[in-house]
């Protein structure tokens, strides 16, 4: 990835530094603000759990089946222990959210670096719609792997370009850090690996400066492999996890392959980007999809190979998840880092600055309206895209309930029975006397019963008690009914 114009390279001044610090501060402000207010998802919440455990124990052992890396575990133990956080009881939503939080500004930031070539004032348009963008502001503020990954790959991108410009073996080795910090992030890591270099053979890419390419390349490789050795075993504490990493693939392949329920259109993320109405609340970024078009249009048109570089990166991306039947809308995030450079790309090929000042202020405002509405507003509302299969609000009541039942019978048992129950074990954590079925036991009884709509009427033949019932949401079509010992009811 070569500059567009050398000329254009970005100056070191202090007015350079004070617009960045500025998109910086409003970047980390919408990644943080009531960032505990939006129910736990129960993928989030089941990560938060694992995380408790690693907190706890300090033990933590690569589950191939259904889990990702561990980097976003082991990344929260520092801020929970600056927090005084201590076991899964006391950890909190703000103290594991904060980790895709401080992950996402430092995306921006990375960006603004990308985006150099450019010049100046387009670097600084492309942080600025990273950092209003609704995909990357909603899932920075989600205890989720994708935005670290989506981040180390900016921070491996960064260091390419880097030491293929400059051939410093320092910025090799911080590819290898970076590309490591992928792999333990997530297994999808080599499909953004391939795009590169994909996108550097269509580019027509150009020699490294390095005089010694291979050796600074076997470097990166045995650094990123050392990276991954280290996080998948546990610190050394768990070979198995080596293999488990391998694994993994197998078990990713029967998931694409199989009917999971996630299977999605071709279009799925394009309408994403484009406009689609859900219960009368539009969701749109046709601004934003037209500036990175007309990027597009750029790149075919001047042939740099930068922007060409980008242009087809972002393209291979795009097509490897929308060709897989496989898709959730988290997947969303590889894809803007790659749009903001097509935009700003745009923006940098108007030939009149105020306009072009004024292009990236509409659609910017436009995004940044868009994010009010998907993270904030609208934050775990089921029309919302973003808020994929959410837990519903009522998750939050399920505890204050489970505390009065415990208080009125001090020796009862707490019944979950459901085929799904997460993130109640979230919202339930450090309670004692709680237990869950995944079917329905022969003994049912107890303090208070949680039972999914599917098992009420079983659960219902098998309590010996008499049992007021009421109803409380888990996710949009979940419903759990409540069985409250009457007892109980007529204290009240």
């Amino acid at each position: 990835m070569e500059a567009v114009d050398a000329n254009r390279s970005m100056p070191l001044r202090l007015d350079s530094w004070l617009p960045l610090i500025v998109i910086l501060a409003a970047t980390l402000f919408a990644r943080t603000y009531d960032l505990s207010h939006r129910p736990m998802h129960a993928d989030e919440a089941n990560q938060a759990v694992k995380t408790g455990g690693l907190l706890e124990t300090g033990r933590y052992a690569f589950d191939p089946l259904d889990h990702h890396g561990p980097t976003l575990y082991y990344a929260t133990i520092p801020i929970a222990r600056l927090r005084g956080e201590t076991n899964l009881s006391s950890l909190s939503e703000l103290t594991v959210r904060l980790v895709p939080a401080l992950a996402g500004t430092a995306a921006v930031w990375l960006l603004f670096w990308l985006a150099a070539p450019l010049g100046r004032w387009p670097a600084l348009a492309a942080a600025s719609f990273l950092a209003v963008s609704p995909p990357a502001v909603y899932y920075s503020r989600y205890f989720i792997q994708e935005t670290l990954l989506a981040t180390f790959t900016l921070g491996a991108l960064l260091a390419a370009m880097r030491w293929w410009r400059s051939g410093v073996w320092g910025w090799a080795l911080g590819v290898g850090v970076f590309a490591g910090l992928m792999q333990s992030t997530k297994a999808s890591a080599p499909l953004f690996g391939g795009a590169a270099i994909m996108a550097w053979f269509v580019a027509g890419g150009v020699r490294p400066s390095s005089p010694h390419p291979w050796r600074h390349l076997a470097i990166a490789g045995a650094v990123a492999l050392g990276v991954v050795i280290l996080f998948y075993s546990s610190l050394g504490t768990n070979l198995a996890g080596l293999r488990d990493a391998l694994l993994t693939y197998g078990h990713g392949l029967q998931r694409v392959s199989a009917s999971t329920g996630h299977e999605k259109p071709g279009w799925y993320y394009l309408q994403l980007f484009t406009w689609q109405r859900n219960g009368g609340l539009v969701w749109e970024q046709l601004g934003f999809a037209a500036l990175s078009l007309a990027g597009v249009g750029v790149a075919l048109f001047t042939r740099g190979k930068f922007i060409c570089w980008w242009a087809v990166y972002t393209a291979v991306v795009a097509g490897v998840l929308s060709l897989t039947p496989y898709k959730t809308p988290w997947h969303a995030i590889h894809l803007v880092p790659g749009l903001t450079i097509l935009a700003a790309s745009a923006l940098a090929a108007v030939p009149r600055r105020w306009l072009s000042v004024g292009l990236a202020i509409v659609v910017g405002a436009l995004l940044a309206r868009q994010t009010q509405l998907v993270a904030f507003t609208r934050g775990s509302d089921a029309r919302n895209p973003y808020a994929y299969v959410h837990s519903a609000p009522d998750v939050m009541k399920y505890r204050e309930l489970v505390e009065t039942a415990l208080a009125r019978t001090p020796d009862g048992v707490v019944r979950v029975i459901g085929e799904e129950y997460w993130p109640l074990p979230w919202y339930l954590r450090g309670m004692p006397r709680v237990g869950y079925w995944s079917s329905v036991p022969a003994e049912c009884d107890g303090a208070l019963v949680f039972a999914s709509a599917t098992f009420a009427d079983e659960v219902r033949t098998r309590l010996r008690g008499s049992y007021r019932e009421n109803y409380l949401g888990l996710r949009p079509g979940f419903t759990y009914v409540v069985f409250t010992p009457q007892v109980l009811s007529e204290q009240k």
